[in-house]
C-alpha cells in the first residue's frame, strides 16, 4: 500500500529510472496516486514521493476526485524547451503546510507519454507548466527547496529541521526502515524485471 513520503525520506532524493512497460501493475500504481493526492488534496504527485523509483507523475490541476476527466499521466517525461522565468509559490505534498515563490521557466515545451502509450508533444505555461516543471524535477531528486535563493533558504530553515526531527522520530518508531535499507529497497526496485514482468 503506497502513502505519500514526507521529507527528508531518501526516496525523495533518488533518481528515478524510465518505465519501460505500460502494465496493469503501472495503471494500479496511478490509481492509488490519484487517490493518496486527492486526499492531501494536491494537484500533482511523483512516482518517487510514494516510494517508486519509476520515471511518471500524475496531474490533475482541479484537485478534484469529481473531476476523472482531468486527470492526466505522463510517462518518461522530458522538458524540451523553456521560455523566459516567472517567480510563484509552490507547495508539496512530500513538506505539508511550506510554501514558498519558486522561480520556473514561464512556459515550456515538454514531451512524454500517456498511460495509454501515446506520445504527447505540448506546450504548457501558467499552473499547468509550473507543476510539470515541479514534478518533472521529483523524478530526478530535486526538490523545490533546491531552487531557493539564500534568503528564502534561511526563512524555510526551522520548518526543515522540524520535518527531520519527525522523520527522524518515525524511523526511530519503527514506522520507516533506516535509509540505508531504504536505499537498497530502491537499488531493488530499480532493476529492469522491477517493472516488466
Amino acid at each position: 500500500m503506497l502513502r505519500i513520503l514526507p521529507y527528508p525520506h531518501p526516496a525523495l532524493r533518488y533518481e528515478s529510472r524510465p518505465v519501460i512497460q505500460i502494465d496493469d501493475e503501472l495503471r494500479g500504481f496511478v490509481r492509488e496516486m490519484f487517490d493518496l493526492m486527492y486526499a492531501a488534496r494536491g494537484v500533482g504527485l511523483a512516482a518517487n514521493q510514494v516510494g517508486l523509483p519509476y520515471r511518471f507523475f500524475i496531474l490533475n490541476l482541479t484537485a478534484d476526485p469529481e473531476k476523472k476527466e482531468e486527470e492526466q499521466v505522463f510517462i518518461n517525461p522530458e522538458i524540451v524547451k523553456r521560455h523566459a522565468s516567472v517567480e510563484n509559490e509552490e507547495g508539496c505534498l512530500s513538506f505539508p503546510g511550506l510554501y514558498t515563490n519558486v522561480r520556473r521557466a514561464k512556459k515550456i515545451k515538454f514531451q512524454a507519454f500517456d498511460l495509454q502509450g501515446n506520445i504527447l508533444q505540448k506546450e504548457a505555461d501558467d499552473l499547468f507548466g509550473r507543476a510539470f516543471q515541479h514534478e518533472t524535477d521529483h523524478l530526478s531528486g530535486r526538490l523545490f527547496i533546491d531552487t531557493l535563493g539564500p534568503l528564502a533558504q534561511h526563512s524555510v530553515k526551522p520548518k526543515l529541521r522540524e520535518f527531520e526531527k519527525s522523520f527522524r522520530a518515525a524511523q526511530a518508531a519503527g514506522e520507516y526502515p533506516s535509509d540505508e535499507d531504504i536505499v537498497r529497497q530502491l537499488d531493488a526496485m530499480n532493476q529492469p524485471a522491477a517493472v516488466s514482468r
